[in-house]
């Protein structure tokens, strides 16, 4: 099972990226994918996921803000982040589980190395 993450960058508050996660090895349309993010001497948080069925989940500092997607026949999840803020600055995970399914608990599957957000004021 691999997941790569790309999309990442520096952008000024108010901007926007959108991170891409290709996924390999495994029946991707029938597991759940996340994003979360680390910022250094910060805990790690869950930003959003989307179940198998379409069904998504976002954390409430981002909600309205950020969308995630996925488009199962290229084996890709997407995170659209608009209105970027600094506190954003972060870096990015993807993870995919068979069987752990909320914010609190995707990065538990299989995980990526990361992408970079770096948002200035």
């Amino acid at each position: 099972v691999q997941l790569v993450e790309s999309g990442g960058g520096s952008v000024q508050a108010g901007g926007s990226l959108r991170l891409s996660c290709v996924v390999s090895g495994y029946t991707y349309s029938s597991y759940c994918t996340g994003w979360f993010r680390q910022a250094p001497g910060k805990e790690r948080e869950g930003v959003a996921r989307i179940d198998s069925d379409g069904s998504t989940v976002y954390a409430d500092s981002v909600k309205g803000r950020f969308t995630i997607s996925k488009d199962n026949a290229k084996n890709t999840a997407y995170l659209q982040m608009n209105s970027l803020k600094p506190e954003d600055t972060a870096m990015y995970y993807c993870a995919a589980s068979g069987t752990w399914c909320s914010l609190g608990t995707i990065y538990l599957g299989y995980g990526g190395q990361g992408t970079q957000v770096t948002v200035s004021s």
